[in-house]
């Protein structure tokens, strides 16, 4: 098993009003797994996310990543977890405007404390594993939707993190590019990747080989 929530409850406070945002999440991902994470708007969805991904942390309950306990670390720690552990695919791709595909790539390995020569030659090969060998010098504007989040996924991959994590990867592209991206999606799983996707499209989350949805901050499994 590579993740596991325990207990997990999320609570805002809006001045005197406590809004609960997830309420008793349990949920196991063993490695390899595939998994979407599927509700509508305002479901909980990317609070959750937000959790995995140690960009947030709950109001209570316990964490388990790589059988690490995720809640015990401070923020260095858990910033070194993040790095080390999590990859990370984005609706509106997050690219640096003004740096090449190559570089964009890049950018999580300078962090990683990786020299040059061997970013490069990392950051290539993620490029030609998305089938963009031949734009590694384009910048994004020079990129069709598409291609910009292949060069996402190509970084969120460089660093061959324990598992992919994509809020809404498809949000922002077409149905042909959708369907391409969940096309590469199903090769990373297939090599091994463990995917964890958050999505709010029935025919998105269709692609996982587990479906987990999530409504008024409660989850519950298919069967």
């Amino acid at each position: 098993m590579i993740l596991k929530l325990e207990h997990i409850y999320k609570d805002y406070v809006q001045g005197r009003l406590v809004v609960p945002a997830l309420k008793d999440i349990n949920l196991s991902v063993n490695e390899g797994e595939y998994v979407a994470i599927m509700g509508p708007s305002g479901s909980g969805k990317s609070t959750l996310m937000n959790i995995i991904g140690c960009l947030d942390r709950p109001t209570s309950g316990r964490y388990f990543l790589a059988g690490q306990n995720v809640l015990a670390c401070d923020e260095k720690s858990m910033s070194s977890i993040r790095l080390n552990n999590l990859g990370f695919v984005f609706q509106n791709f997050q690219l640096l405007a003004r740096q090449s595909a190559l570089e964009n790539v890049a950018l999580p390995l300078i962090y990683a404390g990786v020299k040059r020569h061997e970013r490069l030659i990392r950051a290539e090969n993620a490029l030609r594993m998305v089938g963009l060998g031949d734009r590694m010098d384009f910048n994004p504007n020079q990129l069709s939707g598409g291609q910009k989040q292949r060069v996402a996924i190509a970084r969120a991959m460089v660093n061959h993190p324990k598992i992919l994590l994509a809020d809404e990867p498809t949000g922002a592209l077409d149905s042909r590019s959708s369907r391409q991206l969940m096309d590469l999606f199903a090769r990373l799983n297939a090599g091994g990747t463990t995917i964890i996707m958050i999505t709010h499209a029935p025919e998105i989350a269709a692609y996982a080989r587990r479906v987990v949805d999530i409504f008024d901050g409660k989850i519950s499994e298919r069967i």
